[in-house]
């Protein structure tokens, strides 16, 4: 932590003012849009690019915070945007990799460093259960084991994603105490116009993206095939372990559809669809001897197991204005998806770790009896709200917000063919919501806000407000602070899992949490932004799993509340144009979270697992109109504990990456990017290694 804070220090003396990103990928990226930087490029493509900072952060787009059309600099909340054009520059291929510069989120997981790695979003002390996954503004979460794989979905359909870090349980509900990310994917072009791109990179991987978007007889249109295969059979050494990475591929064949069609002058009717099919090999974790019982002690290596995830998320909107005038939108939403997810253990031996009758580790064959898990998912949900600006300085969101979800979860002896279910159930989810927001006066902001959320997993209901203000002292500085009560209902997994592993616990109750933060934005000129944010995020009934060992009845494993956490910290963002054409960012994410009470000996006054590293980002970059660009971004994490004891650690690491574009003509543009630039070696879980440094060359053509 103090070496990130005395680096902190170098940069901020070097820029003259200090702080992180305020957007996640802006460490690599321009903050012109392609449009705008074809405008500047027709205009003259002498000129260098000179922008307003403060107006390319603070004006952009967002929907998040108010379930509406507004940007950043309009709400109170300290929300992030990553856009289109900075996800392409970073080399982002997959939400998740796109997550990875946000102020106060941990977005790297737990399993490793490939394009198909396992997604875990830790924002403000929380786990990926606890963030809630959006798509276009409505819930994707798995309610059977929580979460959402955000590697599933890769950012050729992404147009942005918008980031509410604190939770967001008054607008959206269950699963949202710790933050929101909401994917927003693109809609069709006025004209005809496409794209086709291909790309080659280390261990195999190939990448191959089709697109094409235009709008004929008043129907938009918006297509896209995103084709991604990767070996990632690469060299590691853990634990006396020196050998390459098998069983580790992955195939993605993702396909996106939007129809947009006016039905007059007032309504707008919108169509959705995304097919994401997955296929990857398990290759496991290495196993760790020491300490015994730790982490790392019951990984395997497994050469046979294989993961097949298929999902279907389908939507199907009517906006119609009403009156006659701009200022009240009446929206009714339908959504259907599917979520599964099969996994095959078809590893029959396996080299695991023992304990000998003189008490140490020992190393030797074991056999695994092949078999099948497998989670069906079905939801149908609608949304409908009314935004209403009722008045010039006062407008209010309300509506309604239903779901209904059936989850199946099997469990089948691929020998003997015997099927058990491991839960099975429908849970049908209900609320009421409404936000109101005033400006009693030009510089001065008030939102407040109630949801009162139904669920046929909790008896009752559960009431959730909020309450938020801004103020600005002045054209250069705007203070802004927030409060948000959020709440999560325990998955069927966490209720009712049969596995002994994990068996599940019908006892448990709902978290709950309490969200404060403080920030300040402060301009420095046209040249730079400074965004600061403390927080204060606590969470009670925390829900946790607990390992029983040696196993009691043969449960090795159940989940609990484990009492009370609270977690401190502060997120800081800084963008600069150092000069024409010249940008630069630094940021730092401080995160303190304590285990206030346990029902664990030994666990309180602890840091939270996984949930506590500190993490410094550093970036800098050229760019010019005619599409020139190079840029070099520095990531760092500190060390975090890996169980609530905080008898493990893992050490932090810093990597390097670069990345180049040159445009070969006015259609067609090459990319170059290298990952881990000095080939840092570090595991993200004991025993999971890293694929150390990458390389990626691309072409791509528009028309």
């Amino acid at each position: 932590m103090f070496r990130h804070i005395l680096w902190v220090t170098s940069i901020l003396c070097c820029l003259g003012v200090t702080g992180e990103q305020a957007i996640a990928g802006d460490l690599l990226a321009s903050d012109l849009p392609a449009d705008r930087l074809a405008n500047d490029l027709n205009e003259d493509a002498e000129d260098g690019i000179r922008v307003n900072v403060t107006g390319e952060v603070l004006d952009q787009p967002i929907s998040s915070p108010t379930r509406g059309e507004s940007t950043l600099r309009d709400v109170t909340r300290p929300a992030y945007v990553i856009n289109r054009e900075q996800l392409q520059q970073q080399g982002a291929r997959t939400v998740k990799e796109g997550l990875q510069f946000v102020p106060g989120i941990l977005g790297g997981g737990t399993v490793g460093t490939e394009v198909n790695a396992l997604s875990g979003q830790f924002i403000r002390g929380s786990n990926n259960t606890q963030v809630l996954i959006l798509l276009d503004g409505r819930p994707i979460n798995a309610l059977g084991a929580g979460g959402f794989d955000l590697s599933e979905i890769s950012t050729d359909s992404v147009e942005r994603i918008e980031v509410l870090p604190g939770g967001g349980s008054v607008l959206y509900g269950s699963d949202a105490i710790g933050g929101v990310v909401n994917i927003i994917t693109r809609q069709p072009s006025e004209g005809l116009s496409g794209s086709v791109s291909a790309t080659l990179g280390s261990y195999g991987y190939d990448d191959q993206t089709l697109q094409f978007s235009g709008t004929e007889d008043k129907l938009g249109y918006f297509f896209s095939y995103n084709r991604i295969q990767a070996d990632n059979d690469y060299p590691f050494e853990v634990a006396g372990f020196d050998q390459t990475r098998e069983n580790n591929d992955a195939k993605y064949d993702n396909l996106t559809l939007r129809l947009n069609y006016p039905v007059g002058d007032r309504t707008q009717l919108s169509f959705s669809a995304l097919y994401l099919p997955k296929e990857q090999g398990v290759p496991g974790g290495v196993p760790i001897a020491d300490p015994l019982f730790g982490q790392g002690f019951f990984n395997e290596l497994t050469d046979e197991n294989r993961k097949f995830t298929d999902q279907v998320l389908t939507d199907f909107s009517v906006s119609s204005k009403l009156g006659g005038g701009d200022d009240s939108t009446l929206t009714a939403r339908f959504y259907a998806d599917w979520l599964n997810t099969r996994f095959d253990s078809r590893t029959e031996e396996v080299l695991a770790l023992s304990v000998g009758d003189d008490g140490a580790a020992v190393l030797g064959p074991k056999n695994l009896t092949p078999s099948r898990f497998q989670t069906r998912q079905r939801s149908l949900g609608s949304q409908i709200q009314h935004n209403w600006q009722f008045a010039p300085n006062q407008s209010i969101v309300y509506g309604f917000d239903f779901r209904s979800t059936q989850v199946e979860n099997l469990r089948q002896n691929l020998v003997t063919e015997v099927e058990t279910i491991g839960y099975e159930d429908t849970i049908n989810q209900g609320a009421l919501f409404a936000q109101y927001s005033i400006k009693p006066i030009e510089s001065w902001n008030i939102v407040v806000g109630l949801r009162q959320e139904f669920s046929s997993l909790n008896e009752g209901s559960v009431f959730s407000p909020t309450v938020g203000t801004k103020f600005s002292l002045g054209e250069s500085t705007t203070l802004r602070a927030n409060y948000i009560r959020n709440f999560r209902l325990p998955s069927l997994s966490n209720l009712f899992n049969v596995s002994p592993a994990s068996i599940g616990n019908p006892d448990l109750e709902p978290e709950r949490g309490n969200s404060f933060d403080l920030g300040i934005d402060q301009s420095f000129g046209d040249f730079a932004l400074l965004r600061l944010t403390y927080f204060n995020n606590t969470i009670s009934d925390l829900i946790a799993f607990r390992r029983i060992t040696p196993a009691e009845n043969g449960i090795s494993g159940t989940f609990q509340n484990l009492g009370k956490v609270r977690t401190q910290g502060l997120e800081a963002s800084l963008n600069v144009r150092l000069a024409d054409n010249v940008f630069a960012s630094a940021g730092y994410t401080l995160n303190s979270p304590t285990i206030l009470e346990s029902v664990n000996p030994g666990e309180e006054d602890n840091e939270l697992r996984f949930s506590g590293a500190d993490k410094l980002n550093l970036g800098l970059w050229y760019e010019r109109p005619s599409g020139w660009y190079a840029g070099i971004l520095m990531s760092s994490l500190g060390s975090y504990p890996t169980n609530n004891t905080n008898t493990e650690f893992l050490s932090g690491y810093t990597t390097f990456d670069l990345r180049f574009q040159v445009p070969v003509s006015e259609q067609i543009s090459a990319t170059f990017g290298v990952q881990n630039l000095f080939d840092q070696r570090y595991q993200l879980f004991a025993g999971y290694p890293n694929a150390g440094r990458t390389l990626e060359g691309s072409l791509n053509y528009r028309f």
